[in-house]
């Protein structure tokens, strides 16, 4: 398939609705003494870290793009969300790796109270500025926020990931991050959007392993030079010194030449030897991260 056949594809998919999920989470009994989530779809996750309500990169939106509702010229969802935003609890704070379009979707963050923190990357809280939300939190790489909240405070940490920030074709002023959610002795990496890159060796501390790497693993055929492909991003999650790991991005959009369905088959293949540490891979399946002894 050619590049122009394959773009023209994905902007003027004919499909109808989107299937519905297969599995549907009950954040309602996720225990607050716990570390439990679910992918809702592409890079969106729902996730109780111990008691603290985290969303990430939400998009609920049919089709994402350019355009207004129900004119948006974009990728159309081959799966419906495992929950929309009025089926969730209200998030603590809401977590954006970067502006492209496939996840900072401003009409899906529209639907959340404008009040909701938020921590985004460099140079893109004018995004969220014009939509109402004034709890903003910009970080660059190296760069922390601490975010009360009713069940305590969490530390977000944005890290070094190999991607682009540009929302349009000139605003590449735009930053992009992956994040480190620490509460206590746990930690959570939520890698947002990369491709392979040596940054995540650096995130190894065996004082203080990483718990959970919720981590892309789709888009790379032929865009292998911006997103990792299933066994790059499991690489990557060892190096870091991940416990378990995650995927995201895939099963969603279709932003590639690649089958749909194959970037799951190749990341349950890539954890065939410790399939323990695969908590969950089909959209809307919940996962519960096991927990270190505190130190």
């Amino acid at each position: 398939m050619t590049r122009w056949r394959m773009i023209r594809q994905m902007l003027f998919d004919g499909r109808g609705k989107p299937l519905p999920p297969a599995h549907r989470p009950v954040p309602a009994s996720w225990r607050d003494d716990a570390i439990t989530g679910s992918v809702l779809g592409h890079s969106t996750v729902f996730l109780n870290f111990l008691g603290v309500q985290v969303l990430t990169d939400p998009v609920f939106s049919r089709r994402v793009g350019l355009g207004v509702p129900p004119f948006v010229l974009g990728p159309k969802r081959y799966h419906a969300p495992a929950l929309g935003p009025r089926e969730l609890p209200k998030p603590d704070v809401i977590v954006l790796s970067h502006a492209h379009f496939d996840h900072f979707d401003v009409w899906s963050l529209r639907k959340f109270d404008r009040r909701t923190p938020v921590v985004t990357a460099r140079a893109t809280a004018d995004l969220l500025r014009c939509h109402g939300f004034h709890q903003i939190h910009e970080l660059d790489w190296g760069q922390t926020a601490t975010i009360a909240t009713r069940h305590g405070p969490l530390t977000i940490t944005a890290f070094e990931v190999a991607h682009w920030g540009a929302r349009m074709m000139r605003d590449d002023h735009r930053g992009y991050n992956g994040y480190l959610l620490t509460r206590g002795n746990h930690t959570v990496a939520f890698a947002g959007d990369t491709a392979y890159t040596p940054a995540f060796a650096r995130l190894k501390d065996p004082t203080r392993p990483i718990d959970l790497m919720l981590m892309p693993i789709g888009a790379y055929d032929p865009w292998i030079r911006a997103h990792c492909n299933p066994e790059q991003a499991a690489d990557m999650a060892r190096q870091a010194g991940a416990r378990t790991f995650v995927p995201i991005h895939h099963e969603t959009f279709k932003l590639s030449a690649e089958a749909m369905d194959e970037p799951a088959a190749r990341v349950r293949a890539a954890f065939a030897k410790e399939p323990h540490r695969l908590l969950a891979v089909s959209v809307g399946e919940t996962f519960r991260v096991p927990l270190r002894p505190a130190a």
